[in-house]
C-alpha cells in the first residue's frame, strides 16, 4: 500500500516557511510574519474560489459524466466529484502557514521585549525558572578556560537599574562549576542541592544576545551562585530524584559502559566523556544515548503487552499507554525528539481506539505541525529535523530496500540491515552539516549495537522504578543494565577507531547537494528495475521471446556495415545505465580529490600564505604565519573550540609559537580550550578581574599550566615570530582601562605589513593614533567586527590595501555596518568578509598581495 504523503506537503511548507521568518532579525520579524500571512491568506481566498468554480452546474455534469470511472480519478476527482485533490492539499498547507506566523507573531514580544534588547552587555538580577538538566560546557567566555555547567531555563523576572520586567524569555545560563551548587536561602536551607529542573532561581549575570533563530533570545553568563527562590513542583520533583537515584546508582560501576547506562535508559548523558561521546558520534550510534520514537515505542508496547495479558480491554490499554507516556515524558525531560515521538504515539493511540488503521506519516507529518506552531524556532533545531528525517527514512524506504536485499540474503537478515540503513540515508544531509564527514561503519555498527538499546531501554526504566521503591534492589538493576550498555559503547569504540572510520565530505551546501545527489541517483540506479513499469517491460519481452519465429534464407548476402550501431536498449536501461555511470564518475572524481588532499594537507591554500582569518562565525580568529620558517601565530581564538579545530586542521597548524588573546570577550576567548598546550608564548590583554582567582586571570593560569610562557604586553614591547617582526601599539603601561579599549594592538612587519586592531573602539583609536607613528599597511585586521565605533582618520592614515572583517553571517548587530564600509571605501582599502567568503587567505607575491577564500572560490590580486 503506498504512503499517505497528503499532509508531508502542509508540514514541509509550514517548516519552511517557520525557518526562514525566525530566522530574521527580531524587529523584522512582526512584519515578515504580517507580509507572508497576508500572502498566504491571499492564496486561501484563490484557492476557495478555484473550488468553488467546481460547483457549478456545467462542471457537476462533467463530474456526473466522469463518476467512478478512472479517467474522473486520473484527473484528481474525488468519489463524489467536487475539486481536485491538490487544491484541499495546498488548501491544508496555506492555512497551517498561517497558523505558524500567528504562532510567531504572538511569542516574539515576549521573546525579544524592548525593556530588555537594551540591556544586552549589562548586569542583572534575573528569576529564572531551570528547563533542563545541567552539562559541562567547553566554550565559555566569561571564564576563560574554566570548567562550568550549562542548563537552558525561562527568564520570567528581569531587574536592572531599579526597573523590572516581568517576561518569558528562552535562555541559557552559563555557572561555573564551583558556583553550580545553590546558595541557602528562606526557601532553602540546604545549600548543596544540585540544580533542578522546574526550580526557580535567581541570579546575577551579564546578558548577551543570540543570533536571530536561535532557540534561545540570550546568554546569561552568571557571576556568583544562583539562590533558590522556589522549589521544583512536585511532579518534577519526583522525577528529578528518580533521575538523581538512577544516576548515583552507576557511579560505581567500571568502563564505559557505566557512562552510557543513563543516557540509554533516560536520555541523561552528564556522565558520558568526551572521548566516549566522540566514539559514539564517529561510529553513528549517538542517537541510542537521545531518548526519542525508539524508546516511547518500547513503552508503548510494554504496557500493551502487559495489559493484554492481565485481561484489560484495548480502550483502558490506550488510557494506561497515555498516562505512561506523560509521565515517561517528565521522567526523560521534554525534549524536541521525546515531544515529537510521544505526539506521534499519541495518534497512533487515538486511531487504534477509533478502530481505524495508523498510519505513519500522517502521523509523523501531525506531529510536526503541532511542534512548529507551539514553538516555531524549532524549525531550526537540528535534533527535531535528525528525529523528523529518522523515522520518514524508517517508514518510506525500510520495505524498499528490504525487499531489494532480500535477493541475495535472508529476509531477516535484509530486513536488520534495512533499517538502519534506510536511518542514515534519511539524516545523512543533516549529518554534514552537522560534521564534514561520513560514518563509513555507521551501518554496521548499528547492526550489531541495536538489538542491545531496548534491552538496556527496558531494564534501566525498571531498574529506576524499582531503585526508588526499595533503594536495596537499585545496585542489582544498575548491573543488568550495565551488561548491554557495556556492549553498545565496546561497540563504539572499536567501530571509532578502526581504519578509515569516517570519509572527509565538502561541508554546507555544497556537501548537502552532493549527498543528495548521490543518493538519488543510486535509487534510480537500483530500484527501478522494481519499478512497475519495469517489470511490465520484461514480461512483454518475455512473451514475445517465446513466440515462434520464421526462419527464411536472404535472398543475397549483404556487405557488413563499418559504421557501429547502437545497441537496441529501452529507456529504462539507459536511464540505469546513466544513473550508474554517473555514481560511479562521482565516486571517481571525489575519490581523487580525496587523494589530493591527503598529499597536499595544505588545504590547497597556495604554499607561501602569510595571513589566514578563519571563518568561526561573530568572533575572531586570525592565523599569522612566517612563510620560511614555518612558525604560526594566533591572534584571538573565536567563540568555539570545535570551529578552532577546524580550521587549524585545514590550514595544517600543529604547534602555536606566538598566541595573542586581545581581551577577554566570549567572541574572542571561547575557543581556547582547542590551544592549550600547544602554544608556547601567550600575550594577554589586561584582565578585567585582576584578584586572585579572577575569571579572566584564570587563563592566564591555564595556558602556563599547558608550558606556554604568558606575557602581559604594552606598547613599546617588540618581538619576532620566524623571520616576522612584531611590536606592540597599545595599550599603554599601567593603563586603568580594560575591555575594548584595552585591546593588545599589533603590528605585523615582514613580506605583508599587517595591523591588528582587535576590537578597539574609535576613542581607543584615536588614543592609539596619538602615540604611534602609523605608516601605510598592506592588510588591516578591521576592528570589532566592522562595527559603527570606528575612527576615520585612523584608516586614511594607514591607507591599507585589504581589510579582512571577521564577522558571522547574519548576526543580529548589523556588523559590518554601513559607516564602516562607506569608511573603508573613501580610505581605498578592499574590504573582504569571512560571512561572505569563509576562510580568507592572503599571499605576498611580487606583483601585490593573492586572496584566496572559500566561498568566492577565486583568486584575486591587489597591487
Amino acid at each position: 500500500m503506498a504512503p499517505d504523503l497528503r499532509l508531508v506537503v502542509p508540514a514541509s511548507a509550514a517548516w519552511l516557511v517557520a525557518a526562514i521568518v525566525v530566522g530574521a532579525p527580531s524587529e523584522w520579524l512582526v512584519a515578515w510574519a504580517g507580509v507572508l500571512a497576508l500572502c498566504a491568506l491571499g492564496v486561501m481566498a484563490l484557492l476557495l474560489l478555484v473550488a468553488a468554480g467546481f460547483s457549478r452546474p456545467a462542471w457537476s455534469r462533467r463530474r456526473r459524466r466522469h463518476h467512478g470511472s478512472r479517467r474522473a480519478h486520473e484527473r484528481g476527482y474525488g468519489r463524489s466529484g467536487g475539486a481536485p485533490q491538490w487544491v484541499g492539499t495546498v488548501a491544508v498547507a496555506v492555512a497551517a502557514v498561517v497558523v505558524v506566523l500567528a504562532s510567531v507573531g504572538a511569542q516574539v514580544g515576549a521573546r525579544n521585549p524592548p525593556s530588555v534588547e537594551g540591556l544586552a552587555g549589562h548586569t542583572v538580577t534575573a528569576t529564572i525558572t531551570v528547563g533542563s538538566a545541567a552539562v559541562e560546557s567547553d566554550a565559555v567566555g566569561f571564564t576563560g578556560t574554566q570548567a562550568s555547567r550549562r542548563f537552558t531555563a525561562t527568564a520570567t523576572r528581569i531587574v536592572a537599574g531599579g526597573r523590572e520586567n516581568d517576561l518569558r524569555i528562552p535562555v541559557l545560563v552559563f555557572v561555573r562549576s564551583d558556583d553550580s551548587t545553590f546558595a541557602p536561602s528562606a526557601a532553602n536551607e540546604e545549600p548543596d542541592d544540585p540544580i533542578q529542573i522546574g526550580a526557580q532561581l535567581r541570579v546575577v549575570g551579564t546578558l548577551k544576545a543570540t543570533d536571530p533563530g536561535e532557540s534561545v533570545a540570550y546568554l546569561v553568563f552568571a557571576t556568583g551562585a544562583p539562590v533558590v527562590a522556589s522549589p521544583a513542583p512536585w511532579w518534577l520533583d519526583w522525577a528529578n530524584r528518580l533521575r538523581d537515584g538512577f544516576r548515583e546508582s552507576v557511579r560505581g560501576l567500571p568502563g564505559d559502559g557505566a557512562e552510557l547506562v543513563p543516557g540509554l535508559a533516560l536520555g541523561d548523558v552528564s556522565l558520558v566523556s568526551d572521548d566516549l561521546d566522540s566514539s559514539m558520534i564517529d561510529s553513528g550510534l549517538s542517537h541510542l544515548t537521545a531518548v526519542s520514537g525508539a524508546n516511547c515505542a518500547v513503552v508503548v508496547a510494554a504496557i500493551m503487552l502487559l495489559g493484554g495479558a492481565i485481561g484489560l480491554s484495548r480502550r483502558w490499554r490506550i488510557v494506561a499507554s497515555v498516562l505512561l507516556m506523560v509521565a515517561f515524558v517528565v521522567l526523560v525531560t521534554p525534549s524536541a525528539s521525546v515531544v515529537r515521538a510521544s505526539v506521534m504515539a499519541a495518534v497512533v493511540l487515538l486511531a487504534l481506539g477509533t478502530g481505524r488503521a495508523p498510519r505513519g506519516m500522517p502521523a509523523l507529518a501531525f506531529a510536526s505541525l503541532v511542534m512548529l506552531t507551539a514553538d516555531p524556532w524549532l524549525s531550526h533545531s537540528y535534533g527535531l529535523a535528525l528525529s523528523v528525517l529518522a523515522t520518514a527514512g524508517l517508514l518510506l524506504l525500510t520495505r524498499p530496500i528490504q525487499q531489494v536485499l532480500a535477493k541475495w540474503m535472508p529476509a531477516g537478515l535484509s530486513l536488520v540491515i534495512a533499517v538502519p540503513l534506510a536511518a542514515q540515508l534519511a539524516c545523512q544531509p543533516i549529518l554534514v552539516l552537522l560534521a564534514p564527514k561520513i560514518s563509513t561503519y555507521s551501518v554496521f555498527s548499528n547492526l550489531l549495537a541495536e538489538p542491545a538499546a531496548p534491552i538496556a531501554t527496558v531494564i534501566g526504566l525498571v531498574s529506576c522504578l524499582v531503585g526508588a521503591l526499595i533503594p536495596p534492589l537499585a545496585p542489582v538493576g544498575a548491573w543488568l543494565t550495565w551488561v548491554p550498555a557495556s556492549w553498545i559503547a565496546g561497540v563504539a569504540t572499536f567501530f571509532a577507531h578502526a581504519p578509515g572510520a569516517s570519509i572527509p565530505w565538502p561541508g554546507g551546501t555544497a556537501g548537502v547537494a552532493l549527498v543528495l545527489t548521490l543518493t538519488a541517483l543510486t535509487f534510480a540506479a537500483v530500484f527501478l528495475r522494481e519499478s512497475p513499469a519495469y517489470r511490465r517491460r520484461r514480461a512483454a519481452d518475455w512473451s514475445s521471446r517465446r513466440r515462434p519465429r520464421l526462419r527464411t534464407r536472404p535472398l543475397r548476402r549483404s556487405r557488413p556495415r563499418s559504421r557501429l550501431r547502437m545497441p537496441d536498449l529501452s529507456a529504462t536501461t539507459w536511464l540505469r545505465l546513466t544513473s550508474g555511470a554517473a555514481v560511479a564518475l562521482t565516486i571517481t572524481i571525489y575519490a581523487g580529490s580525496a587523494l589530493g588532499s591527503a598529499v597536499r594537507p595544505s588545504g590547497g591554500w597556495p604554499p607561501g600564505w602569510t595571513i589566514a582569518a578563519c571563518d568561526i562565525g561573530q568572533g575572531d580568529a586570525v592565523v599569522v604565519r612566517d612563510p620560511d620558517t614555518g612558525s604560526i601565530g594566533l591572534v584571538d581564538v573565536g567563540p568555539d573550540p570545535a570551529l578552532l579545530t577546524t580550521c587549524l586542521h585545514r590550514l595544517n597548524v600543529g604547534v602555536i609559537d606566538l598566541l595573542v588573546l586581545t581581551h577577554y570577550d566570549l567572541d574572542h576567548v571561547g575557543g581556547l580550550s582547542a590551544v592549550v598546550g600547544h602554544v608556547t608564548t601567550a600575550m594577554l590583554g589586561p584582565p578585567d578581574d585582576d584578584h586572585d582567582g579572577g575569571h579572566d586571570s584564570s587563563m592566564a593560569s591555564e595556558l602556563t599550566a599547558g608550558g606556554a610562557e604568558v606575557e602581559h604586553p604594552t606598547r613599546g614591547d617588540t618581538g619576532t615570530l620566524g623571520d616576522l617582526a612584531y611590536s606592540v601599539l597599545w595599550p599603554e603601561a599601567g593603563t586603568d582601562l580594560r575591555g575594548n579599549d584595552a585591546c593588545v594592538t599589533l603590528q605585523f612587519s615582514g613580506a605583508i605589513r599587517s595591523l591588528f586592531l582587535g576590537d578597539l573602539g574609535e576613542d581607543a583609536q584615536k588614543a592609539m593614533m596619538a602615540v604611534n607613528q602609523l605608516p601605510h599597511e598592506d592588510v588591516v585586521k578591521v576592528a570589532h567586527h566592522g562595527s559603527a565605533d570606528q575612527s576615520e582618520d585612523l584608516y586614511h592614515a594607514i591607507s591599507a590595501t585589504v581589510g579582512v572583517i571577521s564577522v558571522g553571517m547574519n548576526n543580529r548587530y548589523g556588523h559590518p555596518t554601513d559607516r564602516l564600509l562607506s569608511i573603508l571605501g573613501r580610505s581605498q582599502t578592499l574590504a573582504y568578509r569571512t560571512d561572505l567568503l569563509g576562510m580568507i587567505v592572503l599571499t605576498p607575491t611580487d606583483g601585490g598581495i593573492d586572496v584566496w577564500s572559500d566561498g568566492a572560490a577565486r583568486v584575486e590580486k591587489k597591487e
